[in-house]
């Protein structure tokens, strides 16, 4: 076991583990440290913890320091050259004529670099900007080309759910989504309806997916033709998967079909949710644009430190 503490560097960003180097640091403290791209500033957002020694990307690195108030006083300074820089380099894209969309600017702690974030459709030349820009800012430029999902990360925004975006608030990095798990709780497969504001699916389909898959697989579906414990055979009318009840119209003595509601537990059935799981042909051509995108989006790029 290795005692380690976890840092991000920037809202909702990746978590980095680093040594505490026994400075007694914890959760809410600001931190120095080293990086690939520098002396860093950083949040603990872990407090100090012991973690098995396969989980830690090596050479853990220590803590330089805790951050002082001059430490403080430089990182709220680079946030407002940010600002600066950022319509300085709006400026230098409309002159080169660029079709690109600049989304943010970073500096890392120690001036050492300036990162621009930026989407575009394809590949951007950007070889005489990175030049003009170096020129101005007298250090190391880079020009990292993100994807839509992490322009949302960055910019934010609200959710049809009507709260702030889960990437822009805690979500640390994007798990894998697919329309799978948006028909296994039975949502409706128009890419409008299952779209987040960035135009992908949503990541909330991932957080239910485990546990719609464990309740339906208790349930019959509609249209099932099943056995029910009164020893009457019916057709499947209805499902309640949160409650697990089932609303089944069953054949009585006369010939007559009555609407019965039973526990899923208390019917026999051949579950057809195979079946079920196959994309119609009209299913597939509204999703296929959407599962393209996805595949192309590729891994983040916010957070290679």
């Amino acid at each position: 076991m290795i005692n380690v503490i976890g840092v991000r560097f920037r809202r909702a960003g990746k978590i980095y583990f680093f040594d505490p180097a026994g400075l007694g640091i914890k959760t809410g403290d600001n931190v120095i440290v080293e990086t690939a791209r520098g002396i860093e500033y950083g949040n603990v957002v872990i407090g100090s913890k012991d973690v098995e020694e396969d989980k830690i990307i090596q050479p853990l690195k220590p803590v330089i320091r805790v951050a002082t108030v001059e430490d403080d006083a430089i990182e709220q300074k680079n946030k407002e050259k940010e600002k600066e820089a950022f319509q300085i380099c709006l400026e230098k894209i409309a002159k080169h004529g660029l079709e690109m969309k600049l989304i943010d600017v970073e500096y890392t702690f120690d001036n050492n670099k300036v990162l621009f974030y930026f989407t575009a459709d394809g590949r951007i030349d950007f070889r005489e900007l990175v030049k003009d820009l170096a020129s101005v800012f007298k250090t190391r430029i880079e020009l990292r080309q993100i994807g839509v999902r992490d322009e949302t990360k960055i910019l934010g925004g609200i959710g049809i759910c009507g709260r702030p975006l889960c990437c822009h608030t805690y979500l640390s990095e994007f798990a894998p989504v697919s329309i799978k798990m948006a028909k296994e709780q039975n949502l409706s497969l128009n890419p409008t309806k299952i779209s987040g504001v960035c135009g992908r699916l949503m990541c909330c389909l991932k957080n239910e997916e485990e546990a719609y898959e464990e309740l339906n697989s208790n349930l019959p579906m509609v249209g099932d033709f099943v056995q029910t414990v009164d020893n009457l055979k019916g057709e499947v009318q209805s499902v309640s998967v949160l409650k697990q009840l089932v609303k089944v119209i069953v054949t009585l003595e006369n010939d007559e079909k009555e609407v019965r509601e039973y526990k899923a537990e208390d019917l026999k059935f051949k579950s057809k949710r195979k079946e079920h799981n196959k994309m119609t042909q009209e299913e597939l051509k509204a999703i296929r644009e959407l599962e393209r995108l996805e595949k192309t989006e590729g891994k983040s790029k916010l957070d290679d430190e």
